[in-house]
C-alpha cells in the first residue's frame, strides 16, 4: 500500500493525532501481553518444577504485575477510546465525503 504525501498534508491535524495515539496504544497492547505471557509462563514453569513447595511459595506473584499494569492500559484505552473521539472521527467523514 503507497501513501501519497498530499494525503497525508492533507488530513486533518486532530485527527491525525488521534489515529497516532490509536496505533500506538495497539503497540503497547501487544507489549502488555507478550511480557505478561512470559511472567506468566516463568510463573507456571517454576510452580510444575517445585511442586512440593509451601503453598506461599506458589502465589501467582504475575498477579501484580498483569492488574496493576492493566489498569493502566485500560486507562489508556479509554482516553483513546472516547465516545466524542468516534462520533467526531464519524462526522468528519461524512462531512469529507459530501465535498
Amino acid at each position: 500500500m503507497e501513501t501519497n504525501i498530499n494525503e497525508i498534508h492533507s488530513k486533518d491535524p486532530g485527527i491525525w493525532k488521534i489515529e497516532k495515539k490509536r496505533a500506538a496504544f495497539k503497540l503497547y497492547l501487544w507489549i502488555y501481553i507478550i511480557v505478561n505471557t512470559f511472567l506468566w509462563t516463568i510463573w507456571y514453569i517454576n510452580i510444575a518444577n517445585n511442586i512440593n513447595a509451601a503453598k506461599t511459595e506458589n502465589f501467582p506473584w504475575p498477579l501484580w504485575p498483569t492488574l496493576f499494569w492493566g489498569i493502566g492500559v485500560l486507562f489508556n484505552y479509554f482516553e483513546i477510546h472516547k465516545s466524542k473521539n468516534h462520533s467526531s472521527e464519524r462526522e468528519y467523514q461524512n462531512l469529507k465525503n459530501n465535498q
